[in-house]
């Protein structure tokens, strides 16, 4: 996935491993990408 790049509703955005368990992180609706800041391998943190 590249910035600038375009996400339909439901598309796989992510996957998180946590306790042994892979969870699908989707799009919640159709959008552009407007900036990546993780690579894979990053560990991610929940923002709000």
């Amino acid at each position: 996935m590249e910035e600038g790049e375009p996400v339909e509703a439901g598309q796989p955005l992510a996957v998180v491993e946590a306790m042994k368990m892979e969870n699908i992180l989707r799009a919640e609706k159709s959008a552009v990408v407007k900036s990546l800041n993780a690579k894979p391998g990053d560990s991610l943190a929940l923002m709000r």
